[in-house]
């Protein structure tokens, strides 16, 4: 079939132009990925306590710069073991790549520029070699733990078993080590908080969106929102240091208090139902 030269041009402007999400943005975008539900290993004590609803959200997150993208943990089940009718793996649920939910919006792996994990456990890391390309940020505690200099001689705790190989090409990405909170566009606008406790290097990140106000992702700094409502009440303490859990809980508290902010737990099941997903976004 022939083409006139009006035709060729405008075919030609069409592939020119760039993916959906990839058009420059002039404001933070904050896009909520699903990426299943978790089974709690055990629901006891939640229930003693009153917490009715022990299932849990998994999410990622993708923030969407004027100066760049950064993409907020990874998921619980790797996509290439993700299947069109679901996969359970680890008391997890899966029924949607991330890889897939990326480029419904325009984007691949290779797009992203930087990757940060908050915190290394199975259910926030599973995709991280995906995105080994991308630069990662990281505390020192959480780098030295995932990558010691001397392996342990026995597995680590049963959530982390054969875990980590779903990370392990990030030893050998660009990485920036932070010791502390980290500005990472330079702007205020996207702050990594260390937030330890739960794991050595745990973080949470601060969000500040024109339209919909500053918020807080946390990591797995709570699970529940009756850890926050509830005297004495970390029901996965066991993972990690209490002390170092209070603490970081009091120093988000206060940034929440601070910033007029607000704080999204991202294993909230109930609140995660409430949130619209990727292609929608928050600004």
């Amino acid at each position: 079939m022939r083409m006139n030269r009006r035709s060729i041009l405008a075919a030609l402007f069409l592939t020119a132009l760039p993916a959906v999400g990839q058009q420059k943005v002039t404001s933070v975008r904050l896009y909520v990925f699903d990426c299943g539900r978790l089974k709690s290993g055990n629901p006891a004590p939640l229930l003693e306590r009153g917490v009715t609803t022990t299932d849990m959200s998994v999410e990622a997150f993708l923030i969407v710069h004027p100066r760049g993208t950064l993409l907020w943990d990874a998921g619980v089940i790797p996509d290439e073991l993700v299947k069109p009718e679901g996969t359970v793996e680890a008391r997890a649920t899966v029924h949607t790549t991330l890889k897939g939910q990326l480029a419904a919006i325009g984007y691949k792996p290779a797009d992203i520029t930087y990757l940060a994990l908050s915190h290394n456990h199975y259910d926030h890391s599973a995709n991280g070699n995906a995105f080994a390309g991308s630069t990662w940020l990281v505390q020192r505690p959480e780098r030295a733990f995932m990558f010691p200099e001397t392996p342990p001689a026995t597995p680590g705790t049963q959530i982390q078993i054969n875990q980590s190989a779903r990370w392990s090409e990030l030893k050998n990405s660009k990485t920036i080590i932070l010791d502390g909170d980290y500005d990472v566009f330079g702007d205020g606008s996207v702050v990594i908080i260390s937030t330890p406790g739960h794991t050595p290097g745990h973080q949470s990140l601060f969000v500040n969106l024109k339209t919909t106000g500053p918020v807080v992702l946390s990591g797995d700094l709570y699970h529940y929102p009756a850890e926050r409502e509830l005297k004495d009440f970390t029901p996965l303490a066991n993972l990690g240091v209490p002390a170092q859990e209070d603490a970081s809980k009091a120093k988000v508290e206060a940034l929440l208090k601070q910033k007029h902010a607000t704080l999204w737990i991202q294993h909230d099941i109930i609140a995660d139902a409430k949130l619209k997903k990727s292609p929608a976004y928050y600004e």
